[in-house]
């Protein structure tokens, strides 16, 4: 039933592929590696999650971020490297005006107290997918990785809260036109950092990529 459900979603998205802009479709950077979704969705290995275990806390953020001399912390750099209009930056790194477009939704946003920054694949379904293996060190470079376009993405709180920890067999951007990208940056988070996908995820993530066939994902695995 979850899968039929998904084939009719997963129709919606072809109808209105064209529409789309993917992120993951844009130019690779040296080193990346390329794969046509479907390609990039079998490659994803395949495990059972367990949450046994996980603490937010496991994955300290936000830290100092990509340049620690300008004063902003992880979530501020993201805030500014997406605003499609500059915000007033003052003493502390504090943020007003500007404008950004959230994705998941298509909604303009002009204030960043109401924006989210979202992991892509959440921190409790990574830990899931295998980070809880890692050390302290390499779930913070995780839960700060700025070095990839699709690992973290401003968007509406509404949007991120409504997502919370589930992975796309349980919930998607309720914008359409969004899907394709979405899927594509999943499937792209996931490669980098070396994550697993349960059955019933990659059940779905296959049923997605098959209406997105256009959607091509770039990635570079973490160091």
């Amino acid at each position: 039933m979850i899968k039929n459900m998904l084939r009719g979603v997963a129709a919606l998205s072809l109808a209105l592929t064209p529409l789309a802009l993917p992120s993951t479709a844009a130019a690779a950077p040296a080193g990346a590696e390329v794969l046509n979704l479907s390609d990039a969705v079998a490659q994803i290995p395949l495990a059972d999650e367990s949450r046994s275990g996980y603490q937010r806390e496991s994955f300290k953020h936000w830290t100092k971020g990509l340049d620690p001399a300008d004063g902003c912390h992880t979530r501020n750099e993201v805030l500014l490297a997406e605003a499609i209009e500059a915000p007033t930056v003052t003493a502390g790194c504090k943020l007003s005006g500007g404008e950004w477009l959230s994705y998941y939704d298509g909604q303009e946003v002009n204030d960043p107290a109401e924006l989210d920054i979202d992991h892509m694949v959440p921190l409790a379904e990574a830990w899931d997918s295998g980070a809880s293996a890692w050390t302290a060190t390499r779930r913070e470079a995780y839960a700060n990785d700025q070095n990839a376009a699709a690992s973290l993405v401003a968007v509406t709180a509404r949007t991120n809260r409504s997502k919370a920890d589930q992975d796309p067999a349980q919930w998607m951007p309720p914008l359409p036109d969004a899907h394709c990208r979405y899927i594509g940056e999943w499937a792209a988070t996931k490669l980098r950092w070396g994550l697993t996908a349960d059955q019933v995820e990659a059940d779905a993530l296959a049923v997605y990529a098959e209406a997105c066939e256009s959607t091509v994902v770039h990635y570079t695995p973490a160091p």
